[in-house]
């Protein structure tokens, strides 16, 4: 039997910018900006965060070490192609890790979210007078430090079964764009403080119609079930049922919507629908699961937005499969 291939997909150590030393600053040329004074426990927290992440990647390295597997490891920024041949994907370090592997993934390849370094609620209760202790909230992420080899295991002998979650398909004037989003799409101006214009209907397969709707406001987002509780939620949205192949919408701030608009604002894109964006800017941009990944629009530009997407297959954590499907 052959060997399993795995690629460990890994958040890089250098997350935060290297700080200068207090003396660099006192010999610097009198015309440069005064130094900003730094909290030096904020930074501490910040060297503790790279350093226990970096214990996570040497935990999982070590256990894989020990497994009959065949593996190997990436750092995410150094990622530009498709993931093929391998049986797993393990994502090392929170949610954004996980969306950014989701990118290089077919339907094919299952993938497994080690949370390199969760929220603890004591630290975050004991810190909340002075700054924010919280952390990646590792949604997605069935696997922690404490029980990776336990999940890991489970998965490659087949007791742990990845769950198939919907995602957005967008094509751009007729033609597919490559990137399929797990979470959720922005459509927007490239600067946040501009009005985005543009107009929407849903259309389904039948091709029946909802009547147009013009909008100013600031911008479009639009969700799968998996990402109804990020940014949608935060926003006024709904969570939906992970099994759910429906996309939520909403109009961001929008500007004087009539009363015939209002009700159809936020809603939902069904299975069977999609929806038709026409973009009237100058110039905008379609942003895939957050910032990382982003195509340009301009005006005139055709938007085809559904859930006509390959599925991504994710390991979940349990209490996520212990909530009703429907």
């Amino acid at each position: 039997m052959a060997r399993r291939r795995v690629l460990l997909f890994l958040k890089p150590f250098d997350v935060y910018p290297p700080r200068s030393c207090a003396g660099a600053a006192a010999s610097s040329p009198a015309s440069s900006p005064p130094p900003r004074a730094a909290n030096p426990k904020v930074l501490s927290y910040l060297d503790d965060r790279c350093r226990v992440h970096k214990d996570t990647i040497d935990l999982c390295q070590s256990i894989l070490q020990r497994k009959s597997l065949d593996w190997t490891s990436v750092q995410r920024n150094d990622l530009s192609q498709p993931i093929r041949d391998v049986d797993l994907v393990i994502a090392v370090g929170g949610d954004g890790t996980l969306l950014r592997a989701s990118h290089f993934l077919d339907s094919s390849v299952p993938i497994l979210g080690v949370n390199s370094d969760p929220t603890c609620l004591k630290e975050v209760d004991e810190l909340t007078d002075e700054f924010d202790a919280r952390r990646s909230t590792g949604y997605l992420c069935a696997a922690t430090a404490g029980n990776f080899e336990q999940i890991l295991d489970a998965t490659l002998d087949g007791s742990r079964r990845p769950v198939e979650l919907s995602r957005i398909s967008v094509k751009l004037n007729g033609i597919q764009l490559p990137t399929y989003a797990l979470n959720d799409i922005l459509v927007s101006h490239p600067c946040p403080a501009s009005v985005s214009r543009f107009s929407f209907r849903k259309r389904s397969s039948t091709g029946e119609s909802s009547h147009l709707i013009n909008c100013r406001s600031s911008g479009l987002r639009v969700s799968t079930a998996a990402g109804s509780t990020a940014a949608m939620l935060s926003a006024g949205g709904f969570v939906m049922p992970l099994s759910s192949r429906e996309l939520q919408y909403m109009i961001r701030e929008p500007i004087s919507p009539t009363d015939a608009d209002k009700p159809l604002l936020h809603g939902l894109v069904k299975q069977e629908q999609h929806m038709l964006v026409v973009w009237y800017n100058q110039e905008g941009a379609v942003y895939f699961d957050g910032s990382h990944v982003v195509h340009s629009i301009q005006h005139g530009d055709t938007l085809e937005i559904s859930s006509y997407a390959p599925t991504l297959k994710v390991v979940l954590p349990e209490h996520l499969l212990m909530k009703p499907s429907e």
